[in-house]
């Protein structure tokens, strides 16, 4: 038993020293001076990458802070979001709470801070506070934070390097933000495919169906076959794209079933420019629209309803205008529904809404006009040509 035990030992000696002869062989082999520090301040910064994209939190400042320190050569450093400090490198409690004016001072005037030796040295000769500077963190032009570098003296020098290690942090967060819209598409079109299809509408369609069966067979049979085609529509490509002429034909068939179920009291007016037919676009992003428009407007209604399609050419974009004359809807309810913050009727909108900004961008949102009683009007806009976005 002994022996095998010293024989094990001996071989995890054996293994740990051929480990450190390939280590110390291979760093010999990473060529010059120059080249060694180049691959030290690469695998530094790929380390501090990973921690920022996580985004900008405790616990990643925490991670990336020492790596940062590294790369600006600084005696001390420290992250910081709107909220205050979020970490620190070799910087105390006492010297952190010194860079709480200076670090609101960056952030808030969006312009780097040379932290004086006069304000801010707490009196010792080592103190890391003796001079160094502080730079905002833009993310999309926005400042998020500040990143301080602490040393000896402040120079010229000191703050173009903290500039360009500010620059490198902002490019990681704005990864993270990109990783984070990317995951709430995600989350978004999941909520969509659970609430694309109503059981209201499926009820309200097979009995539009059932009533043509004895009195109309050949009308019960196209809209049977409709209902076919639009539930197969529903449940295929999601997450892809489609051209406006597509949308509409879904459009078309769900207007069909639901003119079934109306008879008169459903009146529709639709109006295409031609040149918008082949942009493309999420799929499924009209039919929540229209169908909103007639279960929430026209029929909650004791009067007939109208209801207006209109797809016009702007230059580079197609706008979508989707209008009803129906209850309407109170503006501060819908303002909830865009927002995410209610569940209620309406959440299609919301969910169309989030799906063309994660797509688009944020500027490509809703707007709705409405007001109780004087009905609603939905619209949005399509750029004709995004990158990304293609059939």
């Amino acid at each position: 038993m002994r022996e095998a035990l010293w024989l094990s030992l001996i071989v995890a000696v054996l293994v740990i020293g051929s480990v450190a002869w390939f280590a110390l062989r291979g760093g010999r082999h990473l060529g010059t001076p120059t080249q060694r520090a180049t691959y030290e301040a690469l695998h530094t910064a790929s380390l501090a990458a990973l921690a920022l994209r996580a985004g900008l939190s405790h616990d990643s400042a925490a991670r990336a802070v020492p790596h940062l320190r590294t790369l600006l050569g600084a005696r001390g450093a420290a992250l910081a979001d709107l909220g205050g400090t979020l970490a620190s490198d070799n910087v105390d409690e006492g010297h952190a709470a010194l860079l709480d004016a200076p670090v609101h001072a960056a952030m808030s005037s969006g312009r780097p801070q040379t932290l004086a030796p006069e304000e801010h040295a707490c009196g010792d000769s080592g103190c890391p506070l003796e001079g160094g500077v502080v730079v905002p963190i833009q993310v999309d032009g926005v400042v998020v934070g500040a990143l301080a570098s602490t040393g000896p003296a402040s120079s010229a020098g000191q703050l173009r390097l903290a500039g360009e290690v500010a620059q490198f942090v902002s490019r990681h967060l704005e990864l993270a933000e990109l990783d984070r819209s990317r995951r709430r598409a995600d989350q978004a079109e999941l909520r969509f495919l659970r609430a694309q299809i109503s059981p209201h509408f499926i009820y309200n369609a097979l009995s539009a169906i059932e009533s043509f069966v004895r009195t109309d067979p050949e009308r019960a049979r196209e809209l049977l076959i409709g209902f076919a085609d639009f539930t197969r529509y529903s449940f295929r490509s999601h997450g892809q794209f489609v051209t406006m002429a597509e949308e509409l034909r879904l459009v078309d068939t769900y207007l069909d079933l639901e003119r079934a179920r109306f008879s008169d009291r459903l009146s529709i007016t639709l109006r295409v420019a031609p040149e918008v037919l082949s942009v493309v676009l999420p799929s499924l992003v009209l039919q929540p629209l229209v169908e909103n428009a007639v279960r929430h407007g026209i029929e909650p209604s004791e009067r007939s309803g109208k209801l207006s399609i209109v797809i016009a050419d702007a230059d580079s974009e197609a706008v979508v205008s989707i209008e009803d004359d129906g209850v309407g809807a109170d503006p501060t309810y819908l303002g909830r529904v865009l927002s995410g913050t209610s569940q209620g009727p309406g959440i299609g909108l919301h969910n169309v809404d989030e799906r063309l900004r994660a797509v688009f961008g944020e500027d490509y949102g809703l707007t709705i006009e409405t007001a109780v009683g004087a009905g609603t009007k939905v619209q949005m806009r399509i750029p004709k040509f995004h990158a990304g976005v293609h059939v």
